[in-house]
């Protein structure tokens, strides 16, 4: 039978808008033209420890879909919104965890691989030939945003964000890569960004450098607040901790801080993203208790079906020791002097950092008494500067970091 390839293209994004993405369009399968700017962002280094970014193999395959998808013709991107409403208080209050919000609910990449695989049955049933289609949800070497930006779903935002102009920028992108050529959607040209600079400004760690010559947004990943509680495996620099005030996973600020983020976003109806109760800003101290009850396999028991999941135990504890230093109260020297014994280093580290910040006896004491019996060289030189910090009275203890007023607010720390 004949094709109408225009129809059926037609059909394909409104099936997708009716199963619950907001956004659908499709994209050509031509070379992406970011592909300089990429491999330059690479070659200074600016992914950090992202290794799986910079491997050959890897870039290879961002450059070319057909080595995804052998006989790839073109590709629907879809957009699903996770917008959720921050809860009372938060973030202002320091002594609450601030969870981005895509990983307040249930995991998204099995939320919107689902839609996209129903889709691709639907679609087998249309066309006369057995269909071959691959769905990707931020799990392979694909410049997702860039085809986003093909398809007609919006521009890059100068905080690297897909922006719509009648969205925001708080969604998921889903492909669903296709063996049969569709007509494509007339890619998104313009940049409203224009002179705006309002996440640039917000950024507290100065991860967002703006445009390079090209016109493309550029990003530090290494001293990015979602980078440092996320895929960073090793300590988070010392400079740094003061700046990340309570976000425990994640960053939302420069998606805070968009006018059109913040104009145009509304609450998810995907019942999947509502914010379970343990991730819609818990106490901090509560959220470390319950991490240290936990053994790494455990946390990955308890919560298998979370985002969260992707930093471990280990790191998500880790951030949990930073915020509580940020937050400074001597409340949370319990669950820190707890910390300071915990099986990992990384998170006996950032206990001793934390701990060396609040100004109690009690703060004095654990780390006197962890000094005298711990092994790992590492945590003895975070242990010693924070009895350091202690025992300095000549100058003046300071509570907050000079750019910390920039952080609890929606104009500061996201």
């Amino acid at each position: 039978m004949t094709i109408d390839r225009q129809a059926l293209a037609q059909e394909l994004r409104e099936r997708a808008l009716s199963s619950g993405f907001s956004l659908a369009g499709i994209a050509p399968v031509n070379s992406s033209a970011h592909m300089r700017a990429y491999r330059e962002w690479i070659d200074e280094g600016r992914h950090g420890e992202m290794e799986y970014l910079s491997r050959t193999d890897s870039v290879s395959r961002r450059a070319d879909l057909d080595s995804t998808l052998s006989d790839v013709r073109s590709v629907l991107v879809v957009a699903h919104e996770y917008y959720v409403e921050d809860p009372p208080g938060v973030p202002e209050d320091a002594s609450r965890a601030v969870i981005a919000r895509y990983a307040r609910g249930e995991d998204y990449h099995d939320v919107v691989k689902d839609k996209l695989v129903s889709l691709a049955r639907w679609l087998d049933t249309k066309i006369d030939s057995k269909l071959h289609a691959r769905a990707y949800v931020d799990t392979g070497p694909i410049l997702e945003r860039d085809l986003a930006q093909r398809a007609g779903l919006g521009w890059f935002g100068k905080n690297t964000m897909l922006i719509n102009p009648q969205r925001g920028s708080y969604f998921f992108l889903g492909l669903l890569l296709l063996d049969i050529e569709l007509p494509s959607d007339e890619p998104f040209a313009e940049d409203h960004c224009g002179t705006c600079q309002a996440c640039l400004d917000a950024c507290p760690t100065g991860a967002l450098l703006g445009r390079d010559g090209s016109g493309a947004p550029i990003i530090d990943a290494r001293r990015c607040i979602s980078y440092l509680t996320i895929e960073l495996r090793g300590p988070i620099p010392v400079e740094l901790r003061p700046l990340m005030g309570n976000r425990v996973y994640g960053c939302d600020i420069c998606q805070e801080v968009c006018p059109f983020s913040s104009k145009f976003s509304v609450p998810t109806s995907e019942p999947a993203y509502s914010p379970k109760s343990e991730f819609d800003g818990p106490p901090l101290i509560e959220l470390a208790e319950r991490l240290l009850s936990l053994s790494g396999k455990g946390f990955l028991r308890e919560f298998a079906d979370s985002p969260v999941t992707r930093a471990g135990r280990k790191g998500l504890l880790r951030n949990a020791c930073v915020a509580l230093g940020n937050w400074g109260s001597e409340e949370a020297v319990p669950a820190l002097a707890a910390a300071l014994i915990d099986p990992a280093p990384l998170v006996r580290g950032h206990a001793a950092w934390a701990l060396g910040r609040i100004d109690a006896s009690a703060a004095f004491q654990a780390l006197s008494s962890r000094a005298l019996v711990e092994e790992d060289s590492w945590v003895r030189e975070e242990i010693s500067a924070a009895l350091s910090s202690q025992d300095d009275t000549l100058r003046p203890r300071r509570r907050h970091d000079s750019r910390m007023s920039r952080v609890p607010g929606r104009t500061g720390l996201a």
